[in-house]
């Protein structure tokens, strides 16, 4: 997080402050969070931004002489706009970028630093950085029922791969997942085609649908608030809370510092998914159906 739809809002909101822009300075509060240091990041002083993408999870900014500022947010980065002259309040930034437009800052909470900064001296070097996900937006289904079912995995997994999927992250794979009516823990390579083509229509319908009520949120101001977790969602960060579909208990499984949300009734046939933790402490405890949630 952020993913595909929150990324595309940010860009968009940036093509308008700094497509053109000259960069002025640069101040890097954090010492581990630039990765590269050839070309040097004031190498980028006194250019202009002439280009703008999206590359997978990351914000690329394309500068004069096929220069690129790559920001890699991770899960709790996020980045905030100050127009000139501006006052800039709230949390301390990791970095600012001063163009002749405004300050473009990079905030991140929590005290782990996972959010990078990469300066790249080609387009060359940047396509390297490429993790070459799939664009399942632009991929014609053939291609995406390639991709998906080149290695046996759950569909969890192949959808939140950077390798396999471009821009899916975890609150969005749990979203597509519902929408599909598909299990987190279904296998790639057992799925039928009416599945394979559930799954490819819902990362076409999910994903833009998100981007557009994220950029009628923002509308003309800069995307704040950027979250993994919104009350409009079905399921991700839903656990407890009814199904807008069924109404049946959205249920999790827990991992590491990540969690998948999912409806028993909608996407696993009201059978209740094992918790790695929780089910093995419960044992005959843990129930196994919607029924026996009680």
């Amino acid at each position: 997080m952020p993913e595909l739809p929150d990324i595309a809002v940010y860009l968009e909101a940036l093509q308008s402050r700094i497509f053109g822009a000259r960069l002025e300075s640069t101040r890097i509060a954090h010492p581990f969070l630039l990765r590269t240091f050839e070309p040097p990041l004031d190498s980028l002083h006194g250019r202009r931004v002439v280009e703008l993408r999206r590359v997978g999870k990351r914000v690329a900014v394309g500068f004069e002489g096929d220069h690129w500022l790559v920001l890699h947010l991770m899960i709790a980065g996020r980045l905030h706009w100050f127009a000139a002259g501006a006052r800039k309040t709230g949390r301390a930034a990791l970095a600012y970028f001063v163009f002749d437009t405004g300050t473009l800052t990079l905030t991140e909470a929590g005290s782990k630093r996972r959010a990078s900064l990469y300066v790249f001296g080609s387009t060359q070097e940047l396509t390297q950085h490429d993790p070459g996900g799939l664009e399942a937006l632009e991929a014609p289904y053939e291609e995406f029922r390639k991709r998906l079912l080149a290695e046996n995995h759950t569909l969890k997994r192949s959808l939140t791969d950077p390798h396999t999927f471009s821009g899916i992250g975890n609150a969005y794979s749990d979203e597509i997942l519902h929408r599909a009516r598909l299990s987190p823990i279904a296998l790639t390579q057992k799925l039928d085609e009416p599945s394979l083509r559930a799954l490819y229509e819902a990362i076409r319908t999910v994903l833009p649908e998100w981007t557009e009520r994220l950029r009628a949120s923002a509308g003309a101001d800069f995307p704040e608030g950027v979250t993994a977790f919104r009350p409009e969602m079905a399921v991700h960060g839903r656990f407890g809370k009814p199904c807008p579909v069924c109404a049946a208990p959205v249920q999790r499984i827990r991992y590491a510092e990540n969690e998948t949300n999912y409806c028993p009734g909608c996407q696993t046939g009201g059978r209740i998914l094992a918790d790695r933790s929780l089910s093995r402490l419960l044992k005959d405890d843990w129930p196994r159906t919607i029924d026996e949630l009680g």
